[in-house]
């Protein structure tokens, strides 16, 4: 994208990427039940340990977005 047309470029992160992940499935099925428990996808479980870890170890990117709002938006939200 060119900032001469008036647009400006996307934030990095701004893309979800897609990853296989093979897991053991005891390893799927314990953070099955985690996400459950804590009302999260699986999916959402594995970014919010894989962000917490990197927080943790003092390697989280900068520039990472936050986490996206999953589920419905709010009532009052006009579309």
């Amino acid at each position: 994208m060119s900032d001469e047309a008036g647009e400006s470029a996307p934030r990095r992160g701004a893309e979800r990427k897609s990853v296989l992940l093979r897991l053991d499935p005891a390893v799927h099925a314990a953070l099955q039940r985690w996400a459950a428990d804590d009302l999260r996808s699986v999916n959402a479980q594995i970014e919010l340990l894989l962000r917490e870890s990197l927080r943790d170890a003092g390697r989280a990117p900068s520039d990472a977005g936050p986490v996206p709002r999953r589920g419905r938006p709010p009532k009052d939200r006009e579309d």
